[in-house]
């Protein structure tokens, strides 16, 4: 079962995602439900792909300490979000309006006793970078959340050596809150750590109501 919700998206808000797909619809991008379809193409795109430039903006402070999982493991933990039965999808496919796959967004709670939500974003393919693709995608899933859930703000954490993600997030409404000066290492240079986000109250300003 699908239903509209304000602004320019059609989702899905039932409490069992498991049973009901959620499609975003903007003029460049498709935010959709991960299905057991997906699997293969999105564990190829994030670890088979020789395409990894993406790896040198997403969280590369990181690289080192995380390790390839398996193809197994990776579907594992779809499996699990699906059987969590949330009543929002903490992360949605990215595609073109041909349906071409580009990446995910996602979200995570910092601290979910103070509803400290935070999202991301990673598109897999960076021959589609600095089209629109990324800003649409993330201002259609930021608007979903505020549709979706209880939370006061939404906000996004990154380094300053990314300006593309602290332009796009600057572009949807979100502004610097934070700025942890000189404590990501990134290729051997210093950057700092950046923590954006927007008010529901903002957001409503920009975007329109969040019906929930």
């Amino acid at each position: 079962m699908e239903k509209k919700t304000a602004g320019p998206f059609f989702a899905d808000l039932s409490a069992d995602h498991s049973a009901a797909a959620t499609i975003l619809e903007g003029d460049r991008v498709t935010l959709r439900s991960v299905t057991p379809d997906d699997y293969r193409e999105l564990y190829d795109l994030e670890y088979g792909s020789e395409d990894r430039a993406w790896t040198d903006w997403d969280a590369p402070y990181y690289k080192d300490e995380e390790k390839q999982e398996t193809f197994e493991e990776f579907a594992q933990g779809y499996e699990k979000m699906k059987e969590a039965k949330l009543h929002w999808e903490p992360r949605l496919l990215i595609e073109t309006k041909e349906g071409v796959m580009l990446g995910v967004v996602t979200s995570y709670w910092e601290h979910k006793p103070s509803n400290w939500l935070e999202s991301g974003i990673v598109l897999y393919r960076s021959d589609t970078w600095s089209r629109g693709c990324g800003t649409e995608a993330l201002r259609l899933y930021v608007g979903y959340l505020f549709a979706s859930l209880d939370v006061p703000r939404v906000g996004i954490t990154t380094w300053s050596g990314n300006e593309r993600m602290m332009r796009a997030a600057a572009r949807i409404g979100m502004r610097i809150e934070g700025r942890m000066r000189r404590c990501r290492i990134v290729r051997g240079e210093l950057y700092d750590s950046i923590r954006m986000g927007v008010l529901r109250e903002e957001w409503e300003e920009l975007h329109g109501s969040s019906e929930r």
